[in-house]
């Protein structure tokens, strides 16, 4: 088509993850000259740099900034006509770069991209997580993709003014949000395939990620104009945040010497679960032969994964905080 593709990549302090990263984004390019690479680098003192610059990307530096920030300005430096915008701990499929241009071909597809995938050799966490997240069955619109495995046409991009500088987490929903209220068509495609190399590998390591990635979800929820299908995942963390209310309470009066305290805590705990349970089954039925033991370990980690939602509408904790030596986002 000769579309040029830019490929945006931030990263901090992950060389090992960028070199897999950068090496299947070159093998998912759609032609010879077709390809350009981004990396903007915040501010790392590991070989980020000199990984990037040796398989022949762009290296912009930047000191402490927030990964919307990063990718604005990778995309600034970038001159192609579609902006695809892959974080450093994913590892794309060979043609990715050509069904991204098979979707861009109706002009009022405004980005394209998928779900992410759990690596192959996921821990239990990572593979109760993946079953939580979905995947991308079927090519068909949807309502937001993450940012990490997202391609949008330049025009779009600047049309709706970037990523939300202001944000610290849930950038990408926002972004997708005025991509759809400006009346693009964002579109899930299975042939775009991602694996996720930094899914969460303990439920230490869910916790603290969803601590962090939940703080700017109600902010982002309730933007104008309301994208009523993103209301649930505001109103829901809000819901939890009210049951471990109860429940902290029964306990302290049951602690005080109020027996009656232990039946707001049933309660409480109660509705807690089945909440947790019907997520899980849901996410089970999108599944094939999911097996108890799956379910059951689906179980905790939605668990984990609400608790850390809900306190996350009254903490502001730093990204910084919840990175670890086998986890590490790019998203510094």
């Amino acid at each position: 088509m000769g579309v040029l593709i830019s490929f945006v990549v931030p990263v901090r302090n992950d060389a090992t993850r960028l070199e897999t990263c950068l090496r299947s984004i070159q093998s998912a390019q759609p032609g010879a000259d077709s390809l350009e690479i981004v990396v903007v680098d915040n501010a790392s003192t590991d070989r980020s740099p000199e990984v990037a610059r040796a398989l022949g990307a762009q290296v912009v530096t930047v000191a402490d900034a927030r990964v919307s920030d990063l990718r604005n300005r990778g995309a600034a430096r970038a001159s192609g006509d579609v902006l695809a915008f892959v974080d450093a701990d994913n590892e794309i499929v060979p043609d990715w770069g050509r069904a991204v241009l098979d979707n861009l071909r109706d002009p009022m597809v405004g980005a394209t991209g998928s779900l992410y995938c759990a690596p192959i050799n996921a821990t239990w966490v990572q593979r109760a997580y993946d079953l939580l997240r979905g995947r991308t069955l079927l090519r068909a619109d949807v309502g937001w993709l993450a940012s990490g495995n997202l391609a949008v046409r330049r025009d779009v991009f600047q049309a709706v003014k970037g990523f939300d500088t202001s944000l610290d987490a849930c950038e990408d929903v926002d972004l997708c949000h005025r991509i759809r209220a400006a009346g693009w068509r964002i579109v899930g495609d299975p042939r775009l395939t991602s694996v996720h190399h930094g899914d969460p590998g303990t439920l230490r390591d869910l916790f603290k990620s969803e601590l962090w990635r939940g703080r700017d979800n109600l902010r982002v929820s309730f933007r104008n104009p309301i994208m009523w299908t993103a209301i649930p995942s505001a109103v829901l963390p809000m819901i939890d945040a009210t049951l471990l209310g109860v429940g902290i309470g029964g306990l302290l009066a049951f602690l005080a010497g109020r027996s009656r305290g232990v039946y707001a805590i049933f309660a409480a705990l109660f509705l807690f679960l089945c909440g947790a349970l019907v997520k899980v089954m849901r996410a089970a039925g999108r599944a094939r032969g999911t097996s108890s033991l799956n379910i059951l370990q689906t179980l905790v980690a939605a668990c984990v994964y609400d608790v850390a939602r809900a306190l996350a509408l009254f903490t502001r904790t730093s990204h910084r905080n919840t990175r670890n030596k086998t986890a590490a986002t790019t998203e510094a």
